[in-house]
């Protein structure tokens, strides 16, 4: 069975992200920051890149949590992952 956690630790959200080759980004929403992504693989178009600090300034500014799965039910790699507010 598959589980998932959260966290609001920014080394073991980079670690987790870098580990499956995900990148920070946004999508711009015409307001400051926008709603952070992690990237996979090739670029997608409507995401910006954005660096690791500015992903943290917004994750923080509105207190949200990452909501992640290490490993799928049959045991291989995960990328499920979402922000939620934070408790």
């Amino acid at each position: 069975m598959s589980s998932s956690e959260t966290t609001t630790d920014h080394r073991k959200i980079r670690k987790w992200a870098e580990d499956r080759k995900g990148r920070p980004a946004a999508v711009r929403t015409g307001g400051k920051g926008g709603v952070l992504r992690i990237d996979f693989g090739e670029k997608e178009e409507e995401f910006d890149e954005i660096g690791w600090d500015e992903f943290f300034r917004i994750f923080d500014k509105n207190k949200l949590a990452f909501l992640y799965q290490d490993e799928t039910k049959d045991g291989k790699t995960s990328r499920f992952n979402k922000f939620v507010e934070r408790d």
